[in-house]
This record gives C-alpha cells, structure tokens and sequence, in this order.
C-alpha cells in the first residue's frame, strides 16, 4: 500500500478500536479499494463483506446483500401500513418482511456473530434496502440498537453509480423518503455514520487537473475549466491512426460496435476463449463475458491486477495481442517495450461460514469461474471503468450524461496529456446530485476526527469489557435448560443429565453476582473525572485470575458432556440442546481471553488489529480441551453407543488463516504431498489452472521440476528447447506435436525463469 495518509490511518483505528460505524469515501485514485482490503486482512474483528450487486461483490471478495440477509427483490416500505398498487409492483412492509427471516441455526450463528460488516459500492445502495438490512439485522439479534450493534463501514464515492430506482417504486417510496441514496435511510437519520473522506490523490499528480476534477465533483465546475478542457477537442479523431487509445462512451451497444468493428478491422486469425468453471458459478455473477474473441493486433485492457511478485501489470493496462493460440496468449506493452504470456485468473463465488472453534468468520468457496482477466480496449463504457486507470482516452461525451458520468470518465486519466474529447463539453450537463453535495457537508476535520476518536475508543473499551463480564443471558439459558427437565420422563436418556445440569447453574449462580459487581467497578472507573487505565487494567487482572478458572471450567464440564451425547443414540435433540449452552460457554471463555490481550497490546502501545490480539491462536483453547477428553475418554475406556457422524457437531477442527494468495494455497496441499487431480478438486478449480500455478512455484523456485516431470520426459523437453531462442511456446507446440503435453511445456519454460 502507498504511504498510509493520516485519513487512512484513522480510518484503520476506528475500525478496529471503536464501534462507531464509518462512511468512507474519498475521489477516484485515492486508494479507497487498497484500504478496504487492508481492513479485511488486519481486523481483529468478525468481518462480512457485502455489496449492492453480484459483480461488485464479488470484486470486493464478498455476497450480495440480498443473499446474506435474505432479503426478496421487492421496494421496502419502513412502517406496518400496507400500500395496494394496480400494477405487478412487488411491496413488502416491516410486517411482511419477518417472514423471510426464517433461517437455518447456523445462518442465525453466523449473524450473531458479526462484528464488522463492510458494505462496497455503497454509491448503488437504495435507502429501502438498507431499512430492509437494519430491520433483519435487528430481528435476528434480537436487539434495538442500530443494525442489531454491528458496526458499520460504508465504502464509496456516491459521485459516480447511483441506486436503481424505477419511475413507479419513486411514487410510492417518495413518501417516506427525501431521496434514495444509502443516507436517506430511516435508521440513519438519528444514527449517523461518522463521515471520512481520503484526500490524497496517487492517480493524477497534475495540479490542475486535480482542480477541475475538484470543481466537478464539487458541482462549482467553471466556465474557465470547461474552456480549457475543450482545447482538447479533436472531432475527427481516428482511432486506428492512434493505438493506445480507449473510448470511453456512456452506452453499451456503443462500446461494442466500436469494439467488433475494430476486431473485424483486422487480417488475422480470430480465436475464441472460454472460462473453466467448476462448483456453483451462476452466470449473473460471471465477472467478464463469458466468450473473449481476440486476434493478433487487437488492443486491450488487463481487468485485474497481477497478484504474483513480478506485478507486470494493473487493472486498466492497456496492450496489443503479439501471438496467439489456442494455448497461448502473449501481450505487447509498446511503451515499456515488454512482452508477457497472459495467466488465467480465479475468480471465487463464497460463503460465509462460522468456525467452531474460535467463533471467526470464514469464506467458503463453493465455485470459480477462471478466464484471462483481460478484454478489448478500444472502446469500454463508463460504467465499466470504475475501478480502472488510463494512461490515454478518448471522451465521447455525445449522450447526455448523467449526474457523475463526466467525473467518473475524466477521473479514470493519469493525466490532461492523455485525453481527447470528439465533442465539447457542455456546462448544464456536469452537475452532480445536489444531494450529494449538502450530505458532503457532514465531512469532518482530521483534528475533530482524532478527538472524535479518543472519546469513541473509550466507549468502545468500556462496552468490551461490559459484555465479557455481563453473564445476565448465558444465566437464563442455563435456568431455561435446568427447567426443561422437569418434564423428562424418569427413563429418558436426558434425565441423566439432570443433577449435572443443576451443578452447572449453581458454578454459574455463584459467579454471577461477582460479575455484576465487577460491571459496577468498570463503570465506575470510566465515569471517574480522570480515566486512569492503569487502576482498570489492575482491577481487570485480578478479576481475570478469579473468573477464568471457573468459566474455564463451566466450558470443559459442557464439552465434556457433549461429546459424551455426541456417542450415545437417539439423543439428537438433547445434544443439540447442549450445542446452544457450549457456543455461549466457549464463548465467554474467549471474550474473557480477548479482552486480556486487547488491555496488554493497549498497554504496550501496539496497534489493536488481528495479529496484535492473536485471534487465530483462540482456535487452539477448544481444540485443546477437545484433545483432552478424547484422551481422558479412551484412558478411562469409557463406553458410548455410537451414534453416527450424522449426529456429530463441529467435527472439523481447521484454524482460521489468513488469506493467502491462490499459489500459496496450491503449495502448502503439495507439501501435505497432494497429487494435482486432489488439488483441483478440493479447490473447485481444474487440474489446468492448478498446473499453471506450479509453473508459478517452479518459477519461484519453490518447487523442482523433478518433483512432479520424470528425468527421462526431462530430457525429451530439454531437446524441445533446444535453439528455442524467442520462439512462443505455440511454435514449440507445433514441432513437438502430441508428444509433448502444454502442462509439460508450461512446467519446463517456468525453470528458464527459475530465481
């Protein structure tokens, strides 16, 4: 990431050391992309990532919003009145829409236990929907706070996409709201998110320019900048004549007539590309058409950025198709003089899964779509363009644009040296949403910023160290569970457990009342005129060495149980019935654990984030116990009915991992001495992609050829590359013929690169 701006920075902490919900956004080129990512990396945080639309979910590594919440495609009215409409206009009121909640234990786990959630594109989120997310989050929660008590990101420049509104939703919805962008939601207007906005700019460094993309955004665009951005008018500007240069036009049948005419321009050979999908990829979310049509000569644009060490190039790097094959795809950088063959990129459809145990939120691939991450450049909408970086463009401002168009197309330029208008710019067409600018006004200082921060942390810490010591509803479900046994018959299985389910309550009972009166001292301390830390992290030390045995214990004795029910027949709904007490006992353990190294790192200065508070090694304390019964169970040679993994829980036992880059996933199931056909299939992606990777890690020297090539095909291959000079590998193809594989000669070329 680029040196960390003081926004940025601020922005990081609140995240991780607040509860405060936070609307980030910034103009295009100032890195809003970069720093969500970094978010999701760093945070210590349960974190969920959603977005208004498949595609912008799934660039952003996230789900859309309506499948997370399950939400049904219809306008949202945020009151109980039922409104009749003559046409096929799909309602749904605060009443109607309960009925979709009705969700599956895990899915409710899962919401419970977010911390964070990172809305994308928040530019294209209707205020409805996000009534609509507010009132699901709160029902399943079971709380009144705003979104349940999750906090909050809001990331987006509301200048460019704007919601989807239909002319017949408008007439119905604008009697509840003033607008439809995300800040005219009802539950914001009490609940406001903190408003930040990144500053510094890394794609354009001309001052002037910055200037007129400032009066543009800014809706103050003067007729002095409008004069001079017209110098740049060439009408009769020839594409062709000029390589290099993208169109940026506002229609798609534009885009593509200019596209298929250019492609069909050329004398060569057309070749058709195809993506490999495997798993669940449903073609609303395909990230690119699914058939790329190239010739030799054709000019395009990379869509993603290259994610291995040699970064050869970005999102928006524009090229020309030097060689082509079936099997090979090679592109020309004129201006840095360079040559690369084009990878396949993986594009991953997740879910989100709730690991037993450390309680953290997990992404589950359930499909990919893998395809060259590249496309034809001579022309490409506005829309399309978001996100990308241009060295050269042609405007073709012949439509009217609407409000942000013309800023989202100037703002995708490095630089006015770049650009060519085919027409002039006309002034009463470059206003942006008035809204937008007076919703701008809520954008505070970087000095207020930090004094709203030092307040907002010390409520953050103060309701952290409330909820790990507030037991009142772990209490009442124990008293429930103690309560349902009184109607057990006296030969059920269950009512075995009975005097044990009565010893636990009285452990928690006589712990209980110090709780609370510990909550008391924590609140007390905060509300003291001088907050003094070191007498709280005192106070907190001793009650941890109190409690911490005894809510260890109130743990070991319900795992114990559990897997003990776990082993016995016909005893689902009990064990199942336990599963509910052990996800909360569990749970008080690691809050209890976590908030010791949250006042450690607060202490030592160091940055509160994932690493800081080792959220992965919390997974090791229910492992280990786990370890321990098993051990103590086949000691004691205890004997159970087996049931059947059927009736099993939380029988996977992986650790949480940070991301890792697709190579490094392939080369640690090598090492665990995975064949290629096991690779693939664990990881939804076929045995071609998974070769492709290993002539990564050859490349990188990680693996040997021998590891995977027999010495005596070695040979044979040496003797291919014999004189090969700068021959493609397609001609190499060509004289080898069948006797030699792609995946061989791929794996072989990756060891002349071998660091």
């Amino acid at each position: 990431m680029q040196s960390v701006s003081r926004e940025a920075e601020l922005t990081l902490k609140f995240i991780n050391q607040t509860n405060r919900s936070v609307f980030l956004t910034g103009k295009a080129g100032t890195g809003k992309t970069t720093l969500l990512r970094e978010i999701v990396e760093t945070t210590h945080k349960n974190t969920v990532v959603v977005a208004p639309t498949g595609i912008a979910a799934l660039n952003a590594g996230g789900v859309t919003i309506h499948s997370l919440f399950q939400l049904p495609f219809a306008t949202f009215i945020p009151s109980v009145e039922f409104v009749s409409v003559d046409y096929g206009l799909r309602i749904e009121n605060q009443q109607t829409l309960l009925r979709h909640f009705k969700m599956h234990q895990q899915k409710k786990t899962l919401i419970k236990n977010i911390e964070l959630l990172i809305i994308d594109e928040v530019s294209m989120l209707r205020a409805d929907v996000l009534d609509a997310m507010n009132l699901m989050l709160q029902s399943v929660r079971r709380s009144d706070e705003i979104f349940g008590g999750i906090q909050v990101l809001f990331i987006g420049d509301l200048l460019q996409l704007p919601p989807v509104v239909k002319n017949d939703e408008w007439q119905i919805l604008k009697n509840y709201y003033p607008g439809m962008y995300f800040f005219n939601a009802q539950c914001l207007q009490q609940n406001p998110p903190l408003y930040i906005e990144l500053s510094k700019i890394y794609r354009q460094t001309d001052d002037v320019f910055i200037t007129i993309l400032n009066e543009l955004r800014n809706n103050k665009l003067t007729e002095k900048s409008v004069e001079y951005l017209n110098q740049f008018v060439q009408k009769d500007f020839d594409n062709k004549k000029n390589p290099g240069y993208i169109t940026l036009t506002t229609h798609n049948a534009k885009a593509d007539q200019i596209n298929h005419r250019a492609l069909e321009y050329l004398n060569h050979q057309e070749y058709l590309f195809h993506p490999d999908i495997v798993g669940d990829f449903p073609e609303k979310l395909f990230p690119m058409d699914y058939e790329l049509s190239l010739k030799v000569g054709a000019q395009i644009i990379f869509t993603k950025n290259d994610i291995s060490f040699e970064k050869k190039f970005y999102n928006g790097k524009m090229g020309v198709i030097s060689s082509l094959s079936a099997h090979e795809i090679l592109v020309h950088f004129p201006e840095d003089n360079q040559t690369i063959e084009v990878e396949k990129y993986e594009w991953q459809n997740i879910k989100y899964t709730l690991n037993p145990q450390n309680k953290q939120i997990e992404e589950e691939v359930l499909g990919t779509f893998t395809h060259y991450p590249i496309k034809l450049a001579w022309a490409i909408t506005v829309h399309k363009s978001q996100g990308l970086t241009f060295d050269r463009a042609v405007l073709d401002v012949s439509g009217v644009f609407v409000a942000g168009q013309a800023y989202v197309a100037l703002s995708r330029l490095r630089s006015l040296n770049g650009l060519i208008l085919l027409s002039e710019l006309q002034l009463q067409h470059l206003s942006s949403d008035s809204d937008i600018i007076e919703y701008a006004k809520n954008k505070k200082e970087i000095t207020v910023l930090a004094d709203d921060f030092d307040k907002e942390f010390r409520y953050y810490l103060q309701n952290q160290l409330l909820q790990t010591f507030s037991w009142f509803p772990v209490l009442m479900q124990w008293i429930n569970f103690s309560k349902s046994f009184e109607t057990e018959a006296e030969k059920s299985k269950k009512k075995i457990y009975e005097n044990w389910a009565g010893d636990q309550l009285k452990r928690l009972q006589a712990i209980y009342m110090h709780s609370e009166n510990f909550c008391k001292q924590i609140r007390q301390i905060f509300q003291a005129r001088e907050f003094d830390f070191k007498y709280l992290k005192e106070r907190f030390e001793k009650a941890y060495q109190y409690f911490y045995p005894k809510v260890d214990q109130l743990a070991f004795e319900t795992l114990f149980t559990l897997e003990k029910v776990k082993r016995t027949k016909k005893m689902k709904a009990f064990f199942e019935e336990l599963s509910e007490l052990e996800i909360v006992q569990i749970q008080m353990v690691l809050n209890l654990k976590k908030a010791n190294k949250l006042l450690w790192a607060i202490e030592a200065g160091q940055p509160i984030n994932k690493n800081t508070l080792e959220i992965n090694s919390l997974s090791e304390y229910r492992i280990n116990h786990l370890v321990t019964i098993q051990d103590i169970i086949s000691r004691t040679s205890l004997q159970f009915e087996e049931e059947g993994e059927e009736d099993g829980y939380y029988e996977t036992t992986k650790k949480k991992t940070d991301k890792k880059s697709t190579f490094e996933v392939t080369y640690e199931l090598w090492l665990k001495k995975k064949t290629i056909d096991e690779i693939a299939d664990f990881r939804k992606l076929t045995p071609q992609t998974i070769y492709n990777h290993m002539a990564k890690l050859i490349a990188e020297g990680k693996i040997k050829l021998t590891e995977i090539i027999p010495k005596n095909r070695i040979k044979d291959l040496e003797k291919a590359f014999t004189d090969s000079g700068d021959k493609t590998l397609t001609e190499i193809k060509a004289e080898v013929g069948d006797t030699i594989s792609w995946e061989e000669l791929r794996l072989y070329k990756a060891t002349l690169n071998e660091k």
